[in-house]
């Protein structure tokens, strides 16, 4: 039985801020970087997990997930892949490091860094690929690696399991399903606000080229020079699918007036309005814009805050996030909580390995809780792939089923060596 022997957490950038990849109005020159935890043990396996910053501050997140991961130290590897709910109730129980969220922040991000390491080693241990680990488990099981703390007056254990209970049956069909057809996905990558417009404009012209049916943009940073871009992508898209994105640059008046203006465009959602931790506004928002539907989430602190914005009726489209959420752990309670309440789950993708963990999340919300592709796209960015020893496969607008085992998590070797900050050469050469 391997234990783990030895774990480290690695402060990797990448200076996507050079090409302006990522930027938008709130974020105009990130550098896509990971806190990235690697738990060794005495055998040949490894479990690798990460969570996703923009540069600046990367380093506290790394700092916290060395705090959080030093407990892992010395443990056996079936009996953490047994009980991944007490790994995760551990962790939160932990009241000196709670008192820096608590579960928001920081901290949560380095727990959410930490937990999806321990799920890619307790994939990698079964010889799964992390979805097909758990749609392999009984709704109990799987309820029993949840947290359901705070979410009682909306969502139960035992309603979850009835839920849960309701699709398992069918659920070998829908794996075959995504396996001929893959999973439905939109596009970012023409719609960075640091493009010029001929950029955009040829970007989404390949886009449509490649079968994308979804394209987003990003917005929010002067609303004439909105109107020019989305006439340009309208001008390329035809009839397809076109969303907004702000980044939270809005107050709840701006981002009702802005939308309105750009609502001759037919935009299939605007994101991120305004302040994440806003409910109402959000609710406010999505009364006076639509038709065009409300998405947010990548920046919702916790599962308490998507129970919110269900019942506010704040949101047409949910967007959870694979490294601000701390893992699956808290990720499929608020899946279930979203098909409760009709809400498609669209889940954020942007940045550096969130499309190869968060794609696990879209096929385990469709195989296992939902059931259902309505209204469901999954994000992707043409960005940073190449890092990746088992990067994403998407052809047609649609992303393919992981096949190997683990979280998608684990970065090339020499990736993390010639990006490590800062001392890494790629750096060096800065």
């Amino acid at each position: 039985m391997p234990t783990i022997t030895s774990v480290d957490v690695i402060d990797v950038r990448f200076p996507t801020s050079a090409t302006l990849d990522g930027s938008d109005a709130m974020n105009p020159d990130g550098d896509y970087s990971a806190a990235y935890v690697v738990l060794g043990t005495d055998d040949d396996l490894t479990g690798y997990g990460l969570t996703f910053t923009i540069g600046r501050g990367n380093d506290l997140c790394v700092a916290a997930a060395r705090q959080i991961a030093a407990r892992l130290a010395g443990r056996d590897v079936d009996a953490l892949a047994a009980d991944l709910g007490g790994l995760y109730r551990e962790i939160m129980a932990d009241s000196q490091m709670r008192w820096l969220g608590p579960e928001k922040g920081v901290v949560h991000l380095a727990a959410a860094a930490v937990l999806n390491a321990a799920w890619d080693l307790a994939a990698r241990r079964a010889g799964k690929p992390l979805w097909r680990l758990v749609a392999d488990m009984t709704p109990e099981e799987i309820v029993a690696a949840c947290d359901f703390r705070y979410l009682s007056d909306v969502l139960t254990p035992a309603e979850a399991v009835e839920m849960l209970a309701r699709l398992h049956p069918t659920r070998e069909e829908r794996v075959a399903e995504l396996a001929e057809h893959g999973y439905p996905a939109y596009t970012t990558s023409p719609g960075w606000l640091g493009y010029d417009d001929g950029k955009l404009r040829q970007l989404v012209r390949e886009a449509v080229a490649d079968g994308w049916t979804h394209v987003k943009l990003k917005v929010g940073a002067d609303v004439d020079d909105d109107v020019r871009r989305l006439s340009i992508a309208r001008e390329e898209l035809g009839h397809r699918n076109l969303m907004i994105d702000a980044n939270q640059v809005w107050d709840v008046p701006d981002a009702i007036s802005w939308v309105n203006r750009l609502a001759a465009f037919e935009p299939l959602w605007i994101e991120e309005p305004t302040s994440p931790d806003d409910v109402l506004g959000h609710a406010a928002i999505r009364k006076a814009v639509a038709p065009v539907g409300v998405a947010t989430g990548e920046h919702c602190h916790n599962r308490v805050m998507f129970k919110q914005l269900l019942q506010a009726e704040a949101i047409d489209f949910c967007q959870i996030d694979s490294c601000r959420l701390a893992s699956v752990n808290e990720i499929i309670p608020i899946l279930l909580m979203a098909a409760k309440f009709g809400v498609p789950v669209c889940p954020h993708a942007g940045g550096v390995g969130l499309c190869e963990i968060v794609q696990h999340l879209s096929v385990i919300d469709y195989v296992c809780v939902s059931g259902s592709l309505e209204g469901r796209v999954l994000e992707y960015v043409d960005h940073l792939h190449e890092h990746f020893t088992d990067p994403v496969r998407v052809g047609g607008g649609r992303y393919r089923l992981p096949e190997a085992p683990g979280y998608s998590a684990q970065m090339r070797p020499d990736s993390v060596e010639a990006y490590r900050y800062p001392d890494g050469p790629q750096w060096a050469k800065q």
